[in-house]
C-alpha cells in the first residue's frame, strides 16, 4: 500500500519547513516508527518517523529543500506500487529569492501606503474620510486609533458613552466590584496570617462602592476621548446608519462619505423571556446601578457574566441562585477547571441549577422563574445575562447574519466590499481584548496590509472570580478530537508563592500535541490566573514547543512557576511533583 510522507505542520503558524537530511535512502526498507529524515522549522529541528512499514520508494524533495507544509516529500510502499507524477519543486535558492522579494514588497507597500494615505488625506474634503468607524467601544476606538496611526483620515461615531459596554457597563465596573469581593475574602482569611481584627464582619456600603465604580468609569471614558482627539480623529456623538459601502448617515442628517466602513457597534443586553418586563427583572447594565444589595437574586445563565455576578452579590450578602439550561457552566472552559470553580462557589452558598431552560417569569409576591409550567426558583430580583449584536446601524442596509451576528472572515471583511465588522458585532469572541485585536486587523486591511489575520485560538479568556479562572486554546476534549495529546498538571498546593499568599487551591493544566510538542491549550483556576494565562498565550503565539519551554527559567517564587511545572509534567520531568 502506497503511503505519502508529507512535510508536517508542527505549529499553528508554520507554513513551511526545510529538509536538513534524509536518514534513509531510496530503496531502503523501513519499519513504522523508524526515523527517516530530519527537518528544520524557524523554531525547532525535528526527526520525522515513518508512518508505515515498507520500502522508501521515492524521495521527491531533497536535502536543503524548503517545502510548504502538507506537501508530499516521499513515498513508502511495496515493490511495484505506481508513484504519481510530480511537478518539480522550486529550489532552495529560488525559494529564498521569492521570500526576500516578498519581504521587500511588503516594506515598499507599507511605505507607499503611508505616503499615499498622507497625500489622500490632503485631498479629502470636509465630510470625506478614508474610514468611518461606527461604535467607540474597545474594537471601535482601537481600530480608529490604529487607522489614524497608519495615516488614514478617520471619523468615529458613538451613540452612547465612549469606551462602550466594556468600559462603562461591563469589564471595568464588574472588575471593580470583584476586587471588592477579593478584598472581603482576604479579610475573612486574615486571621490565619496572624492579623487580629476587632471585628472581622465585613459589609459593603453599595452606595459608596457605586460612587467609586462610577469614578473609575468616568476617568477611563474621558481617557478614550482624549486618545481619539490626540490622534486627530473626528468624533460624532449620535446614532449612525449605513446607507451604502461608501456612505454613513447620522441621526442629525449629516452625511459622512468614506472609502471604508468598520462596523464595531458591539452587543447589547436582551430581555427575551416572557414576563421579563416585570419591575425587578434586570439586565447586566441595570444591576450595576443598584444602590442596595438584593435580599435574594436569581441569575439566568451560567456563562462568565452570570458566574461573576453570582459571586459579586453572594459576597455582598444576597442569597443567589444560578439557573443554566446546559448541563454545566461556562462551556468553553475545561471541565476540570470549571468543576473546581463551581465547588468553590457552592461553598459560598451559591446554588446552581443545571439543565433547566427558563421560558417564563411571573410575579407572585416574589418573582418566579419557570421552566414551562415548573417553578424552578424564586427571588426578589432576577438578572438576565443574554446579549446580542447591536445592529442599529443596519436599519437601512443589509449584511449577512449568522445566529444574529454579522458574518465576517479572519480579515474582518463582510460579504460587502469595503465594509468590515469587528468586535462583539461579529460574534467571534465577545471579549474586549479580542475586540482590540479584531479592530487592529480591520484597520490593517483598510490600510492595505493584506497579511493581517485574526486567530481566535490564541486569545486568552478569564473569569475574575475568587478564585480566578482563565484559559487559552483548546480544552482537553476539543484537542482529543483532532490530535494525539499529552496533558500536564500542577497544583497550586505545591507552589511556594501560592502557599505564602495563603491561597493554594487550584490547578494549572496544559495540553500539548504528543508528536510535535505544540502547546494546544491551557486552563487555570487559582490566584492570578487572569495574569499568568497571558504567558501561555505568548508561548502559543511564538510557537514554543514543550521541549523549548522546559529549557527556560521562570522566577522563584512566582505563581508563573505553576505554568512551567505543568508544561514540564507533560514530559514527566517536573522536579516539584512526585515521580509517577
Amino acid at each position: 500500500m502506497l503511503t505519502e510522507v508529507i512535510m508536517p505542520k508542527a505549529g499553528s503558524e508554520m507554513e513551511e519547513g526545510q529538509i536538513v537530511k534524509w536518514i534513509k535512502k531510496e530503496g531502503d526498507k523501513v519499519k513504522e516508527g523508524d526515523v527517516i529524515l530530519e527537518i528544520m522549522t524557524d523554531k525547532v529541528n525535528m526527526e520525522i518517523e515513518a508512518e508505515a512499514s515498507g520500502t522508501l520508494l521515492k524521495i521527491l524533495r531533497h536535502d536543503g529543500d524548503i517545502v510548504p507544509v502538507t506537501e508530499t516529500i516521499a513515498y513508502i510502499g511495496d515493490e511495484g506500487d505506481v508513484i504519481p507524477e510530480q511537478t518539480k519543486a522550486p529550489s532552495k535558492e529560488t525559494k529564498e529569492v521569492k521570500e526576500e522579494t516578498k519581504e521587500e514588497t511588503k516594506v515598499v507597500k507599507e511605505a507607499s501606503n503611508e505616503t499615499s494615505n498622507e497625500s489622500s488625506k490632503e485631498k479629502l474634503k470636509d465630510g470625506e474620510y478614508d474610514v468611518v468607524v461606527i461604535g467607540a467601544g474597545p474594537s471601535g476606538y482601537y481600530s480608529a486609533i490604529r487607522s489614524a496611526q497608519r495615516g488614514q483620515k478617520v471619523a468615529i461615531v458613538e451613540n452612547n458613552k465612549f469606551g462602550g459596554t466594556c468600559l462603562n457597563r461591563g469589564c471595568i465596573p464588574t472588575k471593580t466590584y470583584l476586587q471588592t469581593v477579593e478584598d472581603i475574602e482576604r479579610i475573612k482569611a486574615s486571621s490565619k496570617r496572624g492579623i487580629v481584627l476587632e471585628n472581622d464582619d465585613a459589609k459593603v456600603d453599595l452606595k459608596k462602592l457605586l460612587k467609586f465604580k462610577n469614578g473609575v468609569v468616568k476617568k477611563l471614558s474621558a481617557g478614550v476621548e482624549f486618545l481619539l482627539k490626540s490622534n486627530k480623529i473626528e468624533m460624532f456623538k449620535e446614532t449612525a446608519y449605513i446607507k451604502s459601502n461608501t456612505k454613513v448617515v447620522l441621526e442629525s442628517g449629516k452625511e459622512l462619505n468614506t472609502n471604508n466602513i468598520i462596523l464595531a457597534s458591539g452587543s447589547k443586553c436582551v430581555k427575551n423571556i416572557k414576563g421579563s418586563d416585570i419591575k425587578n427583572v434586570l439586565d447586566t447594565d441595570e444591576i450595576l446601578d443598584l444602590e442596595e444589595v438584593p435580599e435574594s437574586l436569581t441569575i439566568i445563565g451560567a456563562g462568565y457574566i452570570g458566574i461573576e455576578m453570582a459571586q459579586i452579590f453572594a459576597s455582598f450578602g444576597s442569597k443567589v441562585t444560578v439557573v443554566e439550561k446546559k448541563d454545566s457552566a461556562i462551556s468553553n472552559f475545561d471541565s476540570d477547571v470549571v468543576n473546581i470553580l463551581i465547588k468553590s462557589l457552592e461553598k459560598s452558598k451559591i446554588k446552581f441549577i443545571f439543565g433547566k431552560e427558563i421560558t417564563e417569569i411571573k410575579e407572585n409576591g416574589d418573582i418566579l422563574v419557570m421552566s414551562n409550567d415548573e417553578e424552578v426558583a424564586k427571588s426578589k430580583f432576577v438578572l438576565l445575562t443574554t446579549r446580542e449584536a447591536d445592529l442599529t446601524a443596519l436599519r437601512d442596509f443589509k449584511l449577512d447574519l449568522k445566529d444574529g451576528f454579522v458574518v465576517a472572515d479572519e480579515n474582518m471583511k463582510t460579504k460587502v466590499d469595503k465594509i468590515f465588522a469587528s468586535g462583539d458585532v461579529n460574534g467571534k469572541n465577545l471579549l474586549a481584548h479580542a475586540g482590540f485585536k479584531m479592530g487592529d486587523v480591520a484597520s490593517a486591511i483598510v490600510s492595505g496590509l493584506d497579511d493581517e489575520k485574526y486567530n481566535n485560538n490564541v486569545i486568552p479568556r478569564s473569569i475574575y472570580t475568587y478564585p480566578e479562572v482563565a484559559s487559552v486554546g483548546l480544552t482537553e476534549q476539543e484537542a482529543k478530537n483532532s490530535y494525539d495529546i499529552k496533558v500536564g498538571k500542577f497544583a497550586y498546593s505545591a507552589n511556594g508563592r501560592a502557599l505564602a499568599h495563603g491561597d493554594s487551591s487550584g490547578i494549572v493544566k496544559v495540553i500539548s500535541d504528543a508528536r510535535y510538542g505544540e502547546i494546544l491549550g491551557a486552563h487555570i483556576v487559582g490566584p492570578r490566573a487572569s495574569e499568568i494565562i497571558n504567558e501561555v498565550s505568548i508561548l502559543m503565539q511564538s510557537e514554543m514547543t514543550v521541549e523549548e519551554v522546559i529549557k527556560m527559567v521562570f522566577g522563584h517564587p512566582t505563581f508563573s512557576e505553576a505554568i512551567y511545572e505543568a508544561i514540564a509534567d507533560i514530559n514527566s520531568v517536573s522536579v516539584h511533583l512526585p515521580k509517577k
